[in-house]
């Protein structure tokens, strides 16, 4: 009987250790199709990180169990699963399937596959983030995502504005977190984007939540590239050239639309213009203009180059894979005569190794340093309002150093005018460096079903920025040197420990993780400004540009802000859960829970859940509708947090104070009644309601979704009674709804050819719910007010309704007092007490009194967009490839600051739209004033003059690209190579008064002009 026992046990131990003895297992990859090799296709030994991917001729070769089953995974083909059932040859035939349903996305702590996700997610992969030339990632999701609104910034090397589905704090930023391989970012203008693999957006609270209290604006997960495992080495090279052109250049008036503008209001400005002609000079053409005729934006701005250059290694072996790549990235700005540019370079390294077959590690570094030459913004306001009358050079302003810029003093106006003293007397620079460390340990405890993770990620920012302001004459007055210096440090670190369980049992799967996560964050800030520089800066020597040599020290200039205003020493620890149910692929649910302590904030932890559940509909048996191939509706709620607002002190603060006592100066303190408290965190309840569908083969794919999102608790600054001063309270609420729906169609109509066509739609509606009991919250400036008043949008322009231009009538003339009364609906007293007539703006009375008073002023519209829409359009034939995107969004305003700035200086140029349509007698216009009224305070009254439709159609992104070689001809073998023609923005339609339609905050006053780019690249694979 013993030996019998041993025997069985001996059975026992050898049968298992058979089962998980590797061996090598090799194939070839086809087409059903063409039945020629598949190249790229990846393969993964299931449940494990092995994976390698097929070579040029569809082959592959992947160490595995005999017991295992493989994975064969490629972009526009059905996903298959073969067991390896001892087998050690395994020939695939894949299918063009039309669909990513069984993709593999990337969630928070994990991966999920696309039919079971019951979360709005969604990802943009690294082909489509590459057709887009600009330093930033986020950029290339413009059009592409619906719910996600992108601002173009035109400044080298500026963020875009992000926003996932609307506003939903009084303060603070809007923009989401970036989750970069784990690592926590307010932004990623540190990636290069060729280094993205993939970048997940998840838009709803369900799939936000993990994140928690930092989610609150949504999330964007961000993959780099990393090698594969069993794959040869690569060596990729990838770069462009191109030239960034100014588009749809404002016009302003020229010398005579000026002239006509500024006699026809008959001020004494005409002096300036004889001024001018005596200075300058008459025009041969019409003597009674001055000979100059200056077009600004013609003169500080000019096409400027832009280029990227990336080079990287890839490959692995059967235990190690690796990915170390370099790029350069250089973007010239648009403005003359100024350093107006940005310079990256970036390094990473990535690897990954199996060091035991339970045990794997892996590192990621990645470190940016970047020189930002920034325009001076003052440019671009000058140039609007400089006249055109002056001249870029006077060589009669002899008084003028070191160059003999013209000076608009010198023919009477108040000020110098001319943008080139901006242009060329101030120098601004920022030097940038980040890194991020990342170190991670996986350890398979159970195989194939429960594993450990734990990653540290450390991330370092500095930024040291520099502004120098040159000694210089303008031939009038004299300004003296100075610099300003300021550094900032950033040292964030996020160590993340989680268990996975993910686990098959018959018709039930469930994958289950818990975890643990500790953030912190420390900042430092030192700045300050010296005057009077010695010796005095110039271009030609740069050594000098530092603050020892300044000679004085502006006080005010100078601090340590190490003091609250900046994360200076927060500490977040968390614990969070998830667990995703699937019954049969027909049943799906999902929940997360989060717990998160701070020391921020009076409210120490912060709880954070989200249920989801979703239906297979198509997987049911009674299910049998012809052309619909898969179908789930889905379902969530959760909560998230927003901690992206000042810190608050929580209670009265002593405040010191120096006095006089018996002239003997004295020190004490008083108490500050005022003071913030964050009593409940900012938080998101969101619920969502989407649709999956894929039809007619799989060429059709539709994606829905419904949401309801609303902000509490928010930090709203009250006036409190009796007591002078502001509080922070979080008494305020937001809510955004929308309905956003994705459309793809993709066909292979024969293996030559391919093409694919789609869109995305998507709604936005913003309302303020709660002040904490007031009726609005003023913005903006009181002559140009914004306010978030309830039942309305967030920081809606607030003003009067202009109803048209006063044809006939003056309020001295008797007829004509009759004429402006029919005209308007007011009285004769208002008409006459504001000495209204034709050529004057109607602002609607809106109550019906008769008069013009605040109480007629109405919401003139949001900054928001109503409506947001992408259109993509492509076609593959043999080695030609060819896709273009269009995009556009509407129902939505901006506030011309530009006109407004009238109301501080009226000696200043204007635009030619407006010079032309000027009122000039009965019937001319209806909806600009005369232009003696453009100088009347009664015309200058915050209104929809100033407020325009700023809705637009673009087209976004050209691409045309023909690969070749990547074969042996005639012995040589030559590199896989792909040229490629870029145009990007090559085309915007609006209406809009300014350079284009994008404004971040939605107030156009300095905005730096978005150029369109035109590029030629290269790709060569060996």
């Amino acid at each position: 009987m013993r030996n019998l026992f041993t025997c069985f046990l001996l059975l026992c131990m050898v049968v298992p250790a058979f089962a998980l003895a590797q061996h090598r297992v090799s194939g070839r990859v086809t087409d059903v199709l063409t039945s020629g090799g598949v190249p790229g296709v990846t393969v993964i030994v299931k449940g494990t990180t092995t994976a390698t991917q097929t070579d040029a001729a569809g082959n592959y070769t992947i160490e595995a169990n005999a017991s295992d089953t493989l994975v064969f995974r490629s972009v526009g083909y059905a996903l298959q699963e073969v067991p390896i059932a001892n087998q050690t040859t395994i020939d695939v035939v894949l299918e063009d399937e039309g669909t990513e349903l069984d993709e593999v996305v990337v969630i928070g702590y994990g991966t999920q596959r696309q039919r079971n996700l019951t979360t709005a997610v969604t990802t943009v992969r690294a082909d489509d983030i590459a057709k887009t030339p600009n330093a930033q990632a986020m950029q290339s999701l413009q059009g592409r995502v619906a719910g996600v609104q992108i601002v173009s910034n035109g400044a080298p090397g500026a963020s875009p504005t992000v926003r996932l589905r609307g506003i939903g704090s009084f303060e603070g930023s809007s923009a989401p977190l970036y989750v970069v391989d784990g690592m926590f970012f307010d932004n990623i203008d540190f990636l290069n984007p060729n280094d993205i693999e993939t970048i997940s957006v998840l838009k709803d609270a369900s799939a936000s939540a993990i994140y928690g209290v930092r989610a609150g604006n949504g999330v964007v997960l961000i993959e780099t590239k990393s090698g594969a495992y069993n794959k040869p080495g690569e060596i990729v090279y990838d770069g462009y050239y191109g030239i960034q052109n100014p588009q749809n250049v404002l016009k302003m008036a020229n010398t005579q639309q000026f002239v006509q503008y500024i006699r026809e209001a008959g001020v004494a400005d005409t002096n300036f213009i004889n001024n001018a002609m005596q200075r300058y000079g008459r025009s041969r053409v019409d003597p009674n203009i001055p000979d100059v005729n200056t077009d600004w934006y013609h003169e500080i701005m000019s096409p400027a180059p832009i280029q990227n250059h990336n080079l990287s290694f890839n490959g692995g072996g059967e235990s190690t894979r690796y990915s170390i790549g370099g790029s350069y990235f250089n973007q010239s700005g648009l403005l003359n005569e100024q350093r107006n540019d940005y310079t990256r370079m970036n390094f990473r390294v990535k690897v990954d190794s199996k060091v035991k077959d339970w045990l794997n590690v892996g590192g990621n570094f990645n470190v940016s340093t970047a020189r930002q030459y920034t325009g001076e913004n003052t440019a671009w306001f000058r140039a609007y309002f400089s006249v055109p009358i002056l001249p870029v050079y006077d060589e009669n302003n002899t008084a003028a150093e070191p160059l003999k810029l013209a000076n608009a003093q010198h023919i009477g106006y108040r000020g110098g005018q001319n943008p080139f003293f901006p242009l060329m007397y101030i120098d601004n620079r920022n030097h940038v460096a980040k890194m991020l460390g990342n170190f991670h340990l996986e350890a398979n405890l159970i195989e194939n079903k429960l594993k450990f993770r734990t990653q540290y990620n450390y991330g370092l920012s500095f930024v040291n920025l520099r502004r120098v302001e040159f000694e210089y004459s303008d031939g009038i007055t004299d300004y003296q040197s100075a610099i300003r210096r300021q550094n900032a440090a950033d040292y964030d670190q996020v160590w993340d420990n989680f268990l996975t369980y993910d686990d098959d049992f018959g018709k039930h799967n469930l994958n289950v993780v818990l975890g643990q996560s500790y953030r912190s964050e420390y900042s430092e800030l030192l700045f300050a400004r010296g005057t009077a520089i010695a010796p005095a800066p110039s271009r030609a020597a740069e050594h000098y540009w530092y603050l020892s040599n300044a000679q004085e020290f502006d006080e005010g200039g100078v601090g340590d802000a190490n003091d609250g205003t900046l994360n200076a020493n927060l500490k977040f620890l968390s614990f969070f859960g998830r667990a995703a149910y699937n019954y049969d692929g027909r049943y799906l649910l999902y929940t997360t829970f989060r717990r998160d302590g701070n020391n921020k904030f009076q409210k120490t932890w912060g709880n954070f859940a989200t249920v989801g559940a979703g239906w297979v509909l198509s997987e049911e048996e009674f299910f049998d509708v012809p052309g619909i191939d898969f179908l789930k509706f889905r379902a969530s709620w959760g909560q998230l947090g927003n901690d992206a607002i000042a810190p608050a002190v929580g209670l009265p603060t002593l405040e010191e104070n120096n006095g006089a006592i018996n002239d003997v100066r004295t020190i004490g303190r008083r108490l500050n009644p005022t003071f913030d408290l964050i009593a409940e965190w900012e938080t998101t309840v969101e619920t969502n309601f989407g649709l999956d569908a894929q039809f007619l083969n799989n060429r059709l794919s539709l994606e829905a979704d419904y949401f309801i999102r609303d902000t509490r608790n928010l930090a709203v600054r009250i006036a409190p009674p009796v007591i002078r001063g502001e509080e922070r309270r979080s008494v305020g609420e937001i809510r955004n709804t929308g309905l956003e729906l994705n459309l793809n169609w993709r066909d292979q109509l024969s293996e030559n050819f391919s093409y694919n066509i789609g869109g995305n739609i998507a709604t936005l509606k913003n309302q303020v719910l709660g002040l904490g009991g007031a009726d609005g919250l003023d913005a903006g400036s009181a002559e140009f007010r914004q306010r978030s008043i309830i039942g309305n949008p967030y920081q809606a322009f607030y003003g009067y309704e202009v109803a048209g231009v006063f044809q006939r009538g003056a309020f001295d003339d008797g007829a004509g007092m009759d004429d402006l009364v029919a005209a308007s609906g007011y009285t004769e007293d208002f008409i006459t007490a504001n000495q209204l007539k034709a050529g004057d703006l109607i602002y609607k009375d809106q109550n019906g009194d008769g008069e013009i008073t605040d109480e007629d002023r109405v919401i003139l519209g949001s900054y928001l967009p109503d409506f947001t829409w992408g259109f993509n359009l492509g076609f593959r034939y043999k080695k030609l490839e060819f896709s273009t995107l269009l995009q556009g969004q509407s129902g939505y305003h901006l506030l011309n600051r530009k006109r407004g700035e009238m109301i501080f200086t009226n000696d200043t140029n204007i635009d030619a739209d407006l010079a032309t349509g000027l009122w000039r007698g009965e019937g001319t216009s209806d909806k600009y004033p005369s232009a003696a009224g453009l100088r009347k305070t009664w015309n200058q009254k915050m209104s929809t003059y100033y407020v325009e439709n700023a809705s637009y159609f673009r087209v976004q992104n050209v691409r045309l690209s023909y690969s070749f070689f990547g074969r042996d001809i005639n012995g040589v073998s030559w590199p896989e190579t792909r040229l490629t023609f870029t145009a990007e923005r090559p085309l915007t339609v609006f209406s809009y008064n300014g350079f284009n339609p994008e404004v971040a905050n939605g107030v156009d006053r300095e905005v730096y002009p978005i150029p369109a780019i035109y590029t030629l690249g290269v790709t060569i694979k060996l």
